[in-house]
């Protein structure tokens, strides 16, 4: 045998060997799993809704014009208080009171044709009554005692028309004075006014809506708040719930209200459907002002000293590193009573799935609790959650245990043991 070959074979069994022994201490030093714990506690669980909105006055009017014309004068501003039918805008008039004066000098002319009608039909009535006397002494012909006639009735028509065109003409001048009267805007509440959207010499044209010219709350003292409740959180609310809330410009406050309804009409924002829950709020020291952005925190339930568990251990699934783990070591720590009803989610499977991974309701759970540093699986039924700590009704779970909330299984195989350090 040549001395290549021999070495070959050398190096060829020294390789076979270290790869022997580094399966059988691969095999018999498999890292551990790394889990995360929690204790389990006994404290105040405060479930509660977040949402967002807007304050507003309760009662906002928005104040427009009903004629077309130039902004003469102004007698309000932002902030001013008004009292009902204050002058607080005036549009200017001339236009409106020239209309006014023709419409009166049409009047006028209605009424001396009305007179002119009369006093044509009363003749034609004398003359139709002395034909009538002369026909009846045969002294004229019958044809003209009915002409006679005829021309009383005509003229008497003559009147009631005459009449009508009085009537339009006043009506024409009833317009024209409202209209002139509409050049006055009045504010139709009391209040503060909170917008003004004109200037004097501004035009303003009503001729297909009505424009804005003032926005008054009626009382910046009793205000609301608007918001916007997710569909899946609507249900826990209700009328005369307490609700607290925060705004950007006074953040270390905490302002209170009280929910007055909560309305059907649904808003879709982004394919999200949203409820309005009307909160009412008292402002006496006017901090609050309309268009504010209000943090809002309805809270529906309330417990003090219950035991709870963190929501993560709740959320945990365990990996099939510490599975296996816990059937190496061939402890899996005591199993709860029930635990072995796969309708309730526990115990092993077909296919032999883990424990805890069966069917789960949506308030019986599974938590895994560290007995002598084995994980097991428990059943718990849950009870409200504030978002991180769920309430634990029943289960054999009790305060000061440790729960895992999180674990990374370990590398298996030859690659895990490649990674060690030799």
């Amino acid at each position: 045998m040549s001395k290549r070959l021999r070495y070959a074979l050398i190096a060829a069994a020294a390789v076979l060997v270290a790869a022997v022994g580094i399966w059988r201490w691969s095999a018999g030093s498999k890292p551990k799993s790394q889990m995360e714990t929690a204790k389990v506690e006994r404290g105040k669980i405060v479930a509660k809704v977040t949402a967002t909105g807007t304050l507003s006055a309760l009662v906002t009017v928005q104040v427009g014009s009903q004629v077309s014309g130039r902004i003469a004068e102004l007698r309000a501003d932002f902030n001013s208080t008004v009292k009902k039918g204050q002058l607080i805008a005036k549009i200017d008039a001339q236009l409106f009171q020239a209309t006014v004066e023709q419409a009166r000098a049409n009047l006028v002319a209605a009424q001396g044709n009305l007179s002119k009608a009369r006093a044509q039909a009363v003749d034609a009535v004398r003359q139709a009554e002395r034909a009538k006397a002369l026909a009846a002494k045969q002294l004229i012909a019958q044809a003209d005692a009915d002409t006679a006639v005829s021309n009383a009735d005509a003229l008497a028509a003559g009147v009631q028309a005459a009449e009508g065109q009085v009537a339009q003409a006043k009506a024409a001048l009833n317009s024209a004075d409202v209209n002139l009267a509409y050049t006055d805007i009045l504010s139709p509440t009391n209040g503060v006014v909170i917008s003004r959207n004109v200037d004097v010499g501004q035009t303003v044209a009503a001729s297909l809506s009505a424009p804005t010219l003032f926005v008054i709350a009626e009382d910046l003292a009793k205000m609301q708040v608007d918001t916007s409740v997710a569909e899946a959180d609507v249900g826990r609310l209700g009328a005369g719930m307490e609700a607290s809330f925060t705004v950007d410009a006074y953040p270390s406050e905490i302002f209170r209200g009280q929910v007055r309804q909560i309305r059907n009409a649904p808003q879709t924002v982004q394919n999200v459907v949203t409820y309005d829950a009307v909160i009412d709020v008292a402002n006496p020291d006017l901090k609050l002002k309309p268009g504010m952005t209000a943090n809002v925190t309805f809270i529906y339930a309330e417990k003090a000293d219950v035991l709870k568990v963190p929501n993560a251990s709740l959320r945990f699934k365990p990996p099939p590193g510490m599975m296996g783990d816990a059937g190496a070591t061939g402890r899996t720590g005591p199993r709860p009573e029930g635990q072995g009803s796969r309708a309730e989610g526990a115990g092993a499977g077909p296919g032999g799935k883990p424990a805890g991974r069966g069917t789960e309701t949506l308030d019986r759970r599974t938590v895994w609790v560290l007995n002598g540093g084995v994980p097991s699986p428990v059943k718990v039924r849950t009870g409200i959650s504030d978002g991180s700590f769920t309430e634990v009704l029943e289960g054999e779970v009790e305060a000061g245990a440790e729960v895992i909330v999180d674990a990374a299984g370990p590398p298996s195989g030859f690659a895990a043991a490649m990674r060690r350090p030799f």
